[in-house]
């Protein structure tokens, strides 16, 4: 399935992303994030955490492996997952993650090729840092965030509903704050963030570099 592409300039810009992909989740989606150390994935989770209205605060999960914060509304809990150091798909299954699979949202890091046996459909996020910035020194860098539909779940309405809620993103001046909805065919401009729809496979995982933001 076609992946959708979005551009931040900063961890707000992410947060953003997050906050709005929030309203296009329901009870029972899995959602993997995929990325590099420092990529932003418990950035993104931070950002699902606020759109979902769940208790806080939400931080990475890596020394208890799992995180459950409940909503504080009528909406789904979140469930917050750290695979990264799990191994294969026994020690996965030992945390019982199907117990809070159909109530909740259920976001896991480092969770390619480690998570995906535990429901038919599963949304794959892929965070990608730049090779090159223009001041290292920046903690807020810019990034790509890949989003694929995968599995019967992720039908042709869901993923019009999701299209729609990243397209809500577009503000005047295509800033980070609220992103641009680009066809495939269009050329975004280099310095504004943005989103756009376009035929897209899946990358390999890049090698950990630095710690998580």
């Amino acid at each position: 399935m076609s992946a959708l592409e979005v551009r931040t300039r900063d961890a707000e810009g992410t947060r953003q992303f997050a906050r709005a992909l929030a309203g296009a989740l329901r009870p029972g989606d899995l959602l993997v994030l995929d990325g590099p150390l420092g990529a932003g994935k418990t950035t993104l989770t931070q950002g699902l955490g606020a759109g979902l209205g769940v208790r806080g605060p939400v931080a990475s999960p890596t020394f208890v492996i799992e995180r459950v914060h409940p909503s504080l509304g009528d909406g789904p809990d979140l469930v917050h997952v750290d695979a990264y150091r799990l191994g294969g798909g026994g020690e996965v299954d030992d945390l019982d993650l199907e117990a809070d699979l159909d109530r909740a949202v259920t976001v896991v890091e480092w969770g390619r090729d480690r998570v995906e046996h535990l429901a038919d459909s599963v949304l794959l996020i892929e965070l990608e840092r730049p090779d090159r910035v223009e001041d290292p020194l920046d903690p807020d860098e810019p990034r790509t965030l890949r989003v694929t539909p995968v599995g019967p779940r992720w039908d042709e309405r869901s993923v019009l509903r999701l299209e729609a809620v990243l397209a809500d993103l577009t503000g005047p001046h295509g800033t980070v704050d609220h992103g641009m909805l680009l066809g495939a065919d269009q050329d975004p401009a280099p310095s504004a963030p943005e989103v756009s729809s376009g035929p897209s496979e899946p990358s390999a995982p890049s090698a950990p570099s630095e710690e998580d933001r």
